[in-house]
Parts: structure tokens; C-alpha cells; sequence
């Protein structure tokens, strides 16, 4: 039977986060950079506690202003202190209550940037390692990020996307570009199951990538988010994928 992880930004401030974290099996929780703070985290970690979800950091670039999705340029040290600051406080916070993190998980515009970049990749792997061998890094599929997390000993979890595009080269079309986000729930669920059952998705081009799909994104912050997580869900389980977190 296929398993997947159900990977859930939360903690960012969209008001629904009571109503997703039952749907999911993975909680990537904002570390007070791109969203929230640290009353949203210890609140979010309950959550999850309460639930049985699995909590995984979710660092960003520090630029509310533009939710962390505006790309910045900042040397490898620069990059790698915004990580261990970021997880660091979560893992604080969690313990408090007895909690773990269990994985680390880019946002928004570093997310992407460590998708292809190799300096940038390798910075947020060396800051994860540095913190905590035991820690799994979360990367798109196929991205420099999971290349580097390797080669520093992590294991690595290869993530897809429900209600985004891809590219030819296997990238996420960027959101200023029309086309990026697949707004059709059908469309979305077919793209999942198809990732999931046969490792391929269609490109805005109009051929297959390869991927692999260990763990599948749900934002958060959109305006049907709870509806959609509902249905890709019952989907799921018609399909015979069984949803587990990866640790």
C-alpha cells in the first residue's frame, strides 16, 4: 500500500489552523521570521500534541512584509543563522511541553532558492546538521536541497505540490507567473494521485517529471484550505494510500 505524509504550513496566522491540524499528519509550524510568534508556536505545538501530528520547523527569510516569498541575497553565514535561530526557538518552545522537532522544512522564497541554488542549499543543510543530526530536511523533489542534505548525513524527504505547476526542469512555476497555482480541486487531487501512484506529474510544458512523493504540501493560508485538505484526503483513502508521517 502507498503511505504519504500530509505536511501542513501552519502557525502563519490564515485562522484555520484548529481546523487543519486533525486532517494532517505533519505540522510545519512558522519560527516568528516570515509569520507568527512565539505565542503562535507554543499554541501550534499544542495542537499538534493534541493531535498526534508530527512538528517540523518552518523557517523563512525575515520579511513579513512579503510573507517570506521575495528571494534574498545573503552570504552563507547570513543564511545559516537564520536557520538555527528560527529552529532553535521552536525547539525551545516545544520542549517546554515535552515536545520534538521532528524536521526542518524552508519557506516560501528560501524554500525555492535552495531548490536551485547550490550555495543556498548547502548553507541550510550544514545549519541543520550543525543543530541536529537526527533532524529530517524536507526539500522539493528533485532539488539541490535534498542533494545537499545528504552529502551532511540528514535524511531527506522529497515533497510535492497539490496546488502548484511545475516546470520542464521540475521547479515550481513562481507565483508571479500566470498559471502557477492549480485553483481547480479536481485538477489538484488528480495531479496528487498520479505523484504518488506513478512518480510523474504533468509540466506547464506538457511532459512528464519525474518525481518522487514521500510527503505532499497543503498550504495553509489559502481560502479553501480546509475543504481541499478534507477532500484530498477521502481521496487518498479511496486510492488505498495510507497517510503517516515520515518520522
Amino acid at each position: 500500500m502507498p503511505r504519504l505524509d500530509l505536511n501542513c504550513d501552519l502557525g502563519e496566522g490564515a485562522g484555520c489552523d484548529a481546523e487543519l491540524m486533525p486532517l494532517v499528519t505533519s505540522a510545519s509550524i512558522a519560527c516568528g521570521a516570515h509569520a507568527g510568534d512565539e505565542a503562535t508556536m507554543r499554541a501550534t505545538v499544542r495542537a499538534a500534541q493534541r493531535h498526534g501530528v508530527v512538528i517540523g520547523a518552518h523557517p523563512g527569510f525575515a520579511d513579513r512584509a512579503h510573507f517570506g516569498r521575495r528571494e534574498l541575497e545573503l552570504p552563507r553565514e547570513a543564511i545559516m543563522d537564520l536557520v538555527r535561530t528560527q529552529v532553535a526557538t521552536l525547539r525551545r518552545l516545544a520542549a517546554e511541553t515535552g515536545a520534538a522537532v521532528r524536521y526542518v522544512k524552508p519557506h516560501g522564497a528560501l524554500y525555492n532558492l535552495s531548490a536551485r541554488n547550490v550555495e543556498v542549499a548547502d548553507a541550510i543543510a550544514a545549519a541543520v546538521a550543525e543543530i541536529d543530526t537526527g533532524l529530517v530536511l524536507y526539500g522539493l523533489a528533485g532539488g539541490e536541497l535534498l542533494r545537499s542534505g545528504r552529502a551532511q548525513g540528514l535524511a531527506v524527504a522529497s515533497e510535492v505540490f497539490a496546488d502548484r505547476t511545475y516546470r520542464d526542469d521540475g521547479s515550481l512555476t513562481p507565483r508571479d507567473q500566470p498559471g502557477a497555482l492549480i485553483t481547480d480541486e479536481d485538477g489538484a487531487l488528480a495531479q496528487v494521485l498520479r505523484m504518488v501512484r506513478e512518480g510523474r506529474v504533468r509540466s506547464t510544458g506538457g511532459i512528464d517529471v519525474p518525481v518522487t512523493a514521500d510527503t505532499v504540501c497543503l498550504h495553509g493560508d489559502g481560502p479553501k484550505a480546509v475543504a481541499f485538505a478534507r477532500a484530498l484526503r477521502a481521496e487518498l483513502l479511496r486510492a488505498g494510500v495510507a497517510m503517516r508521517p515520515l518520522v
